[in-house]
């Protein structure tokens, strides 16, 4: 035997021209199906790359803003197995007439309820109408608001509450008349949220004009309950405080946060401080939530949600980039950690937002 130039097979010597025209013929097919198998695994790498791709594509961030529209002051909570944020209508406060409210069953997707309050329902707020906080109690839904944005307690206006028997509402007068209508420890009556202690008692935590109050309500939140040394409103205020009160427990602490900065500049941020009770004392550990010049400004003004499985999340306004209007303010969500000593990490501001968590389930 030789092995003829083409040096495909290995041929007989006989005739060499048809020999030579067979091995043409066979080289041809190894080549061709050398080709198509070159191919087909460069067709099985890539599919490969494109389901890894697909794959980290199944599951969402929910991106950031959650959902279009200029909304501040957001509050989360959970309802029914629902997420709910509450936010302020973020328009000159002429227009602030109203307040819509937001629900997803997975942080990712979210439904809008437009209207669920407004000044056809609370015939003594005209404007202003800001900052609401809804709780649940005994089947009812109470949402406290600011309005008027009163400057004196010559004007009539201030932290008002509204019931419904729905989370999406719609909310009506619960008093015909503002709950807190007057400046007590010069805080002005903004910048409401309710708490519930572990005890069962419910606070009014609110204030603006530096200056924070705290207040028990009484059973039905048609009013408070006084303190043993005969006052109503008792002033918390720590260090650097200017407004948005927000207040939860985690693990036997009480963390007490708040805004501070010009809410209409780019370093409106959120700072914090921790006790053993609702009352204090209040020092203040530092700032956890501010703006990010590469991604947004004036990221303030939030509240918390902390779900069954564990998962701790900050939900806040900011301001995009290309924008220098005050009231151009998005509604925006991160997740929220803690260190070992329990102490809240800075959040990082991003784009992506946060995964999809249904509640009761792990993500």
């Amino acid at each position: 035997m030789i092995m003829l130039s083409k040096t495909c097979i290995p041929v007989s010597i006989g005739n060499v021209s048809s020999q030579n025209e067979q091995t043409d013929k066979y080289c041809s097919l190894v080549k061709n199906s050398t080709l198509r198998y070159k191919l087909l695994a460069f067709l099985l790498f890539t599919s490969t790359i494109t389901a890894f791709a697909q794959e980290k594509a199944v599951a969402p961030h929910s991106g950031n803003p959650l959902f279009p529209g200029w909304y501040a002051d957001p509050e989360g909570s959970i309802f029914k197995n629902s997420y709910w944020i509450y936010p302020t209508f973020s328009a000159p406060y002429d227009k602030q007439v109203f307040m819509d409210a937001f629900s997803s069953d997975d942080l990712i997707h979210w439904k809008k309820h437009p209207r669920i309050i407004d000044t056809g329902s609370i015939k003594w707020a005209r404007r202003a109408m800001w900052a609401p906080s809804v709780i649940e109690k005994k089947g009812k839904y109470y949402l406290f608001f600011g309005a008027n944005d009163i400057q004196s307690d010559k004007e009539y206006g201030g932290i008002g509450v509204a019931v419904a028997n729905n989370p999406a509402g719609p909310f009506k007068d619960h008093l015909g008349k503002p709950l807190v209508d007057a400046f007590h420890n010069g805080a002005q009556p903004i910048d409401q949220f309710v708490f519930k202690d572990a005890d069962g008692k419910y606070y009014l935590i609110y204030g603006g004009w530096r200056h924070c109050n705290i207040a028990q309500l009484n059973d039905d939140f048609s009013g408070f309950v006084k303190y043993p040394d005969g006052t109503t409103f008792r002033e918390i205020t720590p260090p650097g405080y200017v407004e948005g009160p927000f207040m939860f427990i985690r693990n036997g602490k009480y963390y007490f946060m708040w805004s501070e900065g010009g809410w209409t500049g780019p370093d409106y941020s959120v700072a914090y401080a921790i006790a053993d009770s609702p009352f204090g004392p209040f020092q203040r550990i530092g700032k956890i939530l501010q703006q990010d010049p590469a991604i947004a400004t004036g990221a303030g003004h939030h509240s918390v949600i902390h779900t069954p499985a564990d998962n701790w999340y900050i939900i806040y306004h900011r301001r995009p980039l290309t924008e220098t209007d005050g009231n151009s303010r998005e509604t925006c969500i991160e997740t929220m950690y803690f260190d070992e000593k329990g102490l809240i990490k800075p959040v990082i501001i991003t784009r992506e937002g946060v995964l999809a968590e249904k509640i009761g389930k792990k993500r």
